[in-house]
Parts: structure tokens; sequence; C-alpha cells
């Protein structure tokens, strides 16, 4: 019985100290994910035009993280004119910190249009740590432009 009781204390502790963001810096030149380079990225602002009549586009993305997933850092949110664009790291293969809020970055992935479900806006909302008001004003779907990051290089 302690041994089965142990063993429970132990697996819980992983799970709770895995599903942190990396508690790492973000300095200029840190790469999360896959290595690259600022080669060919376009401006986060110029992303729809260059979208314009297509689903989705492997694109090199600059621009500025404005939120973070603060529970995993699975996710970030990067400024655009149309409002922040949400950017997830491809088949959750890797993490990025909460200290890349802020940063200019380059984002190397597929963009993809589509409509985002209340039910993950909300998701998102509560992982972004937003207020049960916040959360609760969410009721429609949104159409927009997201990314599965396959790489992030801090500028």
């Amino acid at each position: 019985m302690k041994k089965t009781f142990s063993f429970l204390i132990v697996l819980m502790s992983a799970a709770v100290v895995m599903a942190q963001p990396p508690k790492v810096p973000a300095k200029k030149g840190s790469n999360f994910g896959v290595k690259t380079t600022a080669d060919g990225a376009i401006a986060a602002n110029d992303l729809p035009a260059s979208m314009a009549g297509k689903e989705s586009a492997e694109v090199k993305v600059k621009g500025k993280v404005v939120e973070v997933c603060k529970a995993e850092g699975c996710w970030l949110r990067m400024e655009t004119a149309q409002g922040p664009m949400l950017i997830k790291m491809k088949d959750h293969a890797f993490l990025v910190p909460v200290a890349i809020n802020g940063k200019t970055v380059v984002v190397d992935g597929t963009a993809t249009l589509k409509e985002t479900s209340v039910e993950m806006q909300k998701h998102y909302a509560e992982d972004a740590g937003k207020s049960k008001e916040e959360i609760a004003a969410i009721t429609e779907p949104k159409k927009e432009i997201t990314m599965q990051a396959k790489g992030i290089l801090v500028l």
C-alpha cells in the first residue's frame, strides 16, 4: 500500500512539473522547435495579403509576441493589424517560455485560414489566465488566420 501511494505521489508530481512552460530565457538568437532563420520572413501584417485566395501556406512570419500560454507554453499570440494571431506549436513537439512575451520573433510554419469555435476560444482564454467575465463574453466563433509553428527564432 505504501509503495502504491508513493508511486502515485511521484507520478502526480511529474505530471505537474511536465505541464509547465520551460523556464529558460528568451534571448536574442534562441531557437525553439526546428532551428530556423529570419531569411524570407514577412511582416505579420502582410500575411493576409500573401494568403489571398489560399486556405493555407508555408510561411515565415515576423512579429511581436503579445501573449503566451501560461499553463504550458504550447501557444502564443502575435500582434497584427487585424488583432492577435494564434500560433500553436506543431504536434506539441516543443514549448516556449513565458519570457518570450513582448519579444519580436520569426515563426516558421503553416498559416491556415480557419474558424475557431467558441469552446476553443474559451479554452485559450483560460490558458491565458483571463477572468471569468472575459471568458463568458466569448459567444461567437471567429474566422482567423492561425499558424502551426515548426520553429521559432527570437530576434
